[in-house]
């Protein structure tokens, strides 16, 4: 596992904690539709992708032609 992976798990972590924390404090509601759905989407998507390598985005990227990154992270 290198940094980058790691880097990816941390940030999915502390944006899901931070909602859950939120949430458990009555600063965010998530019983509720809202747009704070969209931020755990994200949370756990960097969160997973740090594990499996796949992320959506990344594959939306690489079809429109932008090329792969140097970092050699995942093949």
């Amino acid at each position: 596992m290198n940094t980058e992976r790691l880097i990816r798990i941390f940030a999915g972590a502390f944006i899901l904690i931070s909602l859950t924390l939120a949430h458990l404090y009555g600063q965010a509601d998530l019983s509720k539709l809202s747009w704070l759905w969209f931020t755990v989407f994200v949370g756990a998507n960097l969160f997973q992708s740090g594990f499996t390598c796949f992320c959506p985005l990344e594959m939306i990227l690489l079809k429109l032609g932008v090329p792969r990154g140097s970092s050699g992270q995942c093949k």
